[in-house]
Formats: C-alpha cells, structure tokens, sequence
C-alpha cells in the first residue's frame, strides 16, 4: 500500500474504503482485485513518473471528492447543457448518459438490426467476464478505474454489419458537491462491420463544486472492420477530466480518431492507445487543443506496432492562450516483427499566450529495421508575413490574428467525415477566440 498517499492524500482512504465495500460478482472479481492491487503499488501519479513529469495534478488531488454519485434522475440543468452539446443539422442517433449511466432512451430513431448497446451494469450480471484482464502497466487512473468502476455503455456491431447514422453519445457530469465518477465502456466492432461514434463531454457544476471524472474506454475492431470515434471535450470549469482509450485493432482493421479539447475544463488527461495487433492494419490519430486561463491539458498517445505491414498517421495540434499548458507526449512503437511498418507523427503548436507553454515530445522507439518512420514538432507565434498581408487588406489585428488560428486548426478540422461536426467544431474555435484572446 502506498502509505504516503494514503495520509497525505483524502481520496486515497476513500478509494481503499469504496473497494472494502464492493459487491462484486464471481466473474470479475479477481480481475478488481488485480486492478486494485495494481493501483496500490501504483498510487496517484506525481510528476517523479516519466509520463506525467509535466503535469502535475497535486493541487486537483488536494480537494475531497465522494466516490458516490447523486441519486438517478435527470438534474435540473439537464436540458440546457444538452443544448450545449447539441450539433445542428446531424443526423444521428442520440444516447445521454449522466454521471456514466445510461437511461436506456434512444433519439433519432429506432436502432437498426445488428447493433446492441446496454447499460455496463446490466451486461455485469451475465456469465463470464466482460472485460479483458489487463495488467494495466503505468496506467494509474485506468487501473483506478478497472477496480472501482460501476457503470458505462457496452456497444457491440455484429459482423457485415454496417451503420449509416453515427451514434452521438453525450456524457453529462453534474453534482451538488465535490464527486469522483468512473464510467467504464466497452464498444466491439465485429468482422466487416463499421461504425461511427461521436462523443460530446459537458458538464454543469455549482459554486465551488469540483467533479473529477476518470473515464476507461476498451474498444475492439475486428479483422476488416472499421470505426470513425470523434470526441469533443467542452466540460465547464471545476471539472477535472482523465480520458483512457484503449484500442485494440485487428487484421485489416481501420481506425479513425479525432479528439477536440476547448477551453472550460481545469484539466484535461487524454490517454490514447491504438494496438496494431494484427498485420495490415491501418490508424489515424488527428487532434486540436485549444486552452485557456489557466486550464492544463495533457494529450498522451501511443501507436503500439506490433506486427508487419501497418501504417499509422498522427497530427495534434495545439493553440495556446493566456495562462494556460498543453502538453504533446506521443510515442510509435515498432516491435521487432513489425516489419514494413509506415508511420508518422507530427505535433505543431501555436503559442498566443505570453504566460503559456507547451511541453513537446514526440518519439520513436523502433526494434525493426525494415520501416520507414518519421515525427516532427514545432513550437511557434503568429507569422508576421501573414499578419502583414492579411492588415494590408484591411483586415484588423484582432480579427486576422483569428482567421489565422482558424486556417492553422484546419489540418484537424478538415479530416471530420461528417460536415455538420467540421461546421460545429469550427464554430466552437471561433467562439472561444474573442478580441481579447487574438490581441
């Protein structure tokens, strides 16, 4: 047990007191156990761990938070923060969660045949484990998460099955007082299948009140299947958000992720692994953070080749303002059976802020020797030239200072498949640069 923690830090005692109290079934009992023990030798990350040297989340730790979440029933504030979360003009079917749990509604039309979703909690109570049995290496929160997790979504699209309509699941985080919540989700794509989830994070919280919310997300796509998963991240301020999302992709697989991180939320962690498990397969990570205040986002990735002939893409970019951090740790993995492995990864950041900072770190780590890999990173301000043409033509400072942080995010923007979500998303970055932002 990590006894430091434990007196220096009040949710560690109420964590070791929620799992005394579990009710756990047969089956994924030993794999709580082993998650729990795992995060006792872990504890709470602190900047000493190679993977969070540069953020540090002490200070969020300080607060006392209930692992109890607010009796169900929807809270007042529910319509407007779904107002928040709505995209116009998508088609789509819509699912909301609050707090993790699913009411079972269903928007936009009746499911078609082939797809099942199902509260977490209800898939729980049938034979067998749910979940793989991970280790959970140096992943802290998600081994946090695998013991005390309670609810979540199960999505699984059966085999040849394809999915017009993207799936538009909204998670709303409320509470009247200071709450840990851990949704855990398990999305499977069979053979042949396809699908496309977006996911939109919002959040409404009163006065003082903090919520932290420690999300694990276990997705598998199957031998020639293939998954579009767009997240937006646009929880309020006092909402402290840790994203775990762990892909596993098999034979001629397609993965797509697109991740957009706006300002409001005190901190944003998003974990990200795709497993190239099998060969032929292909990924594309593509991401845009956009901070403020004194927000702190965090965005981690790992590209985890495992065996021959698969390509992977990555972009994340990131916009910069007042006083707040981003920070870009992305690594490519190449094992030694990965031969004729295609990757990329670049990272470029615009720094607006004079009090902001990025903290850069793309790498590498390859042990074949038959590939062909490169990643990149830029840190810069405003291109002078371009400030120039644009005021030349009458364009003021303000407003050309935001047509350029627009053009820069359209690397990102651009890959969307879906114009109603490209048209928000940009509609959001140019909310969220008023005058005295660009200035």
């Amino acid at each position: 047990m990590n006894v430091l923690q434990e007196q220096t830090i009040p949710l560690y005692g109420r964590i070791v007191e929620k799992y005394s109290k579990l009710s756990t079934t047969a089956a994924s009992q030993q794999a709580r156990q082993s998650a729990f023990h795992r995060f006792q030798l872990l504890g709470f990350p602190t900047i000493k761990n190679e993977d969070w040297k540069y953020t540090n989340i002490t200070r969020f730790l300080k607060d006392e938070y209930a692992l109890e979440a607010p009796s169900a029933g929807a809270p007042a504030e529910l319509s407007e923060l779904l107002a928040k979360a709505a995209i116009p003009d998508l088609d789509c079917y819509g699912i909301v969660l609050v707090n993790g749990v699913w009411d079972g509604k269903i928007e936009g039309g009746e499911l078609p045949k082939g797809i099942e979703l199902h509260r977490v909690s209800d898939a729980l109570s049938q034979p067998g484990d749910l979940f793989t049995n991970d280790n959970w290496g140096n992943l802290h929160f998600a081994a946090l998460n695998a013991a005390l997790y309670t609810d979540g979504l199960f999505i699984r699209v059966a085999a040849n099955i394809v999915i017009e309509k993207p799936l538009h699941i909204v998670h709303v985080y409320t509470s009247d007082y200071n709450l840990m919540v851990q949704p855990r989700h398990l999305w499977i794509v069979d053979r042949n299948a396809q699908l496309s989830v977006i996911e939109s994070t919002v959040s409404g919280l009163s006065g003082e009140v903090k919520i932290w919310v420690n999300n694990l997300t276990e997705i598998i796509v199957h031998n020639d299947a293939k998954l579009d998963h767009v997240n937006l991240q646009t929880a309020a301020t006092g909402t402290r958000l840790v994203q775990q999302t762990i892909v596993h992709q098999k034979k001629q697989s397609l993965y797509n992720s697109y991740t957009f991180t706006l300002p409001g939320a005190d901190l944003v962690r998003n974990d990200l692994q795709a497993r190239l498990e099998e060969d032929h397969t292909e990924t594309h990570l593509y991401g845009l953070y956009l901070t403020a205040g004194d927000q702190l986002v965090d965005n981690h990735t790992l590209v985890d080749h495992q065996k021959p002939h698969c390509f992977s893409n990555e972009l994340y970019k990131g916009v910069l303002l007042e006083r707040s951090t981003g920070v870009f740790n992305g690594k490519v993995y190449v094992h030694k059976d990965a031969q004729k492995t295609n990757a990329f990864q670049q990272n470029n950041n615009l720094v607006i802020g004079k009090k902001a900072t990025i903290d850069s770190k793309p790498e590498l780590e390859i042990f074949a020797d038959d590939v062909k890999c490169s990643h990149g990173s830029t840190v810069g301000q405003f291109s002078e030239d371009a400030l120039f043409y644009l005021r030349a033509r009458g364009i003021g400072e303000a407003t050309a200072k935001a047509l350029l942080i627009n053009a820069f995010a359209f690397d990102v923007t651009e890959k969307i498949k879906f114009p109603a979500v490209e048209t928000y998303i940009n509609q959001q970055i140019s909310h969220h640069i008023p005058v005295n932002h660009a200035g």
